[in-house]
């Protein structure tokens, strides 16, 4: 047998059990297929598709222009959900946290009411809106304790759960009242686009970047005591040992046609109902971070800027009041009617290089942003 061939042989082996690099997917979804191939007539059907795959490539799932009334998970990684248009792509649900405890895997009612749930790495959702269209106007309007109000309005538009990181929001809309965007995952980054809501509504423990997107504030329908506030924008809960929770950069502070003039906190620290071994109370450790960093703000923002909250004393009661000197708070660079603001006795350093936050948060975070 001559060398050429002798290598030849023993090279065959090696040939075969090198991987071969699956081609690239792309997947369609539009109302009507007419036999066109990997399409669908719903979003759903075609991330039941996209789980079906086991290799490591990136899947495309382009959404024609429609009206979609779906409740839908990514669950796999390396999914890109490309809209065409947050005007022309519309992704819509109307579930609530009081009837969507069925929904969520230990019954919590609020995360089981998003219409979008990521859970996975490595997602990218761009040119789409998400909304959950929930009457909470409605429901506010009722007086309190008229039999048919519901006392958990929480309508969550976008949820990050607990194993989605390296989450890209593009070009999109996310929209609802109470609670539209729940951070409750590791990363997720938000660029050129709009968020509209009006009480918590961008919240949780998550490492949030916003740039270079709106922020509106949403009319409320019930009476708000003159001199109250009647909205929150961010409600962090940022556990200690994480140092950035939700960071604004270079976007816009609106409103609605109907909001009032200084009604609108930029935030208000959550301490969630936790279980411990001792009882089940507010947890002391989720001491929120949040940063506005070169934000433009309506009138609307109040001039003490940032509010308190109530949480669960240990005896079960709401007594338990965190303020947010006592949180890790801090604006920088603000402009606009509602910059200026009132000494309330908040640090004066914080958390606002954006060249520092940005070191941190993209840090393990190859290939697709």
């Amino acid at each position: 047998m001559k060398a050429a061939d002798l290598a030849k042989l023993l090279a065959f082996p090696l040939l075969l059990a090198a991987p071969v690099a699956a081609s690239a997917l792309t997947l369609q979804v539009r109302p009507e297929c007419a036999g066109r191939q990997h399409c669908f007539s719903s979003i759903a059907a075609a991330l039941d598709r996209a789980k079906t795959d086991g290799s490591t490539r990136w899947i495309t799932i382009k959404v024609a222009p429609g009206s979609y009334r779906e409740k839908i998970t990514i669950a796999r990684s390396k999914i890109r959900l490309i809209g065409s248009g947050a005007d022309d792509t519309k992704v819509r649900f109307d579930a609530v946290a009081q009837t969507s405890k069925a929904y969520h895997r230990n019954g919590w009612g609020t995360p089981g009411s998003a219409t979008l749930t990521i859970n996975a790495s490595d997602v990218v959702l761009a040119g789409m809106t998400v909304e959950n269209d929930y009457d909470y106007l409605a429901n506010d309007r009722l007086a309190d304790g008229d039999a048919a109000k519901i006392g958990n309005p929480q309508a969550v538009a976008l949820l990050l759960d607990v194993d989605s990181d390296r989450v890209s929001v593009r070009d999109s809309s996310l929209i609802g009242f109470q609670d539209t965007l729940f951070a409750n995952g590791k990363r997720v980054h938000i660029t050129d686009s709009l968020i509209a809501g009006n009480v918590d509504f961008i919240f949780g423990n998550g490492m949030v970047l916003i740039e270079r997107s709106k922020i509106r504030s949403r009319v409320r329908a019930a009476a708000v005591p003159a001199g109250e506030l009647q909205s929150f924008v961010a409600a962090p809960s940022t556990l200690l040992d994480q140092r950035i929770g939700i960071i604004f950069y270079q976007s816009r502070l609106t409103r609605e046609t109907g909001v009032p003039n200084g009604v609108v906190a930029l935030a208000r620290p959550w301490h969630p109902t936790t279980r411990f071994a001792d009882g089940r109370y507010a947890n002391p450790r989720a001491v929120g971070q949040v940063s506005f960093i070169d934000c433009f703000m309506d009138a609307h923002i109040a001039p003490d800027h940032w509010a308190s909250m109530n949480g669960t004393a240990r005896d079960g009661t709401m007594k338990d009041v965190f303020r947010p000197q006592e949180s890790r708070f801090f604006e920088t660079g603000s402009y606009g009617p509602g910059a200026a603001r009132r000494d309330i006795g908040m640090p004066r350093q914080g958390l606002g290089d954006i060249t520092a936050i940005k070191r941190v948060f993209f840090e393990d975070w190859p290939g697709e942003r």
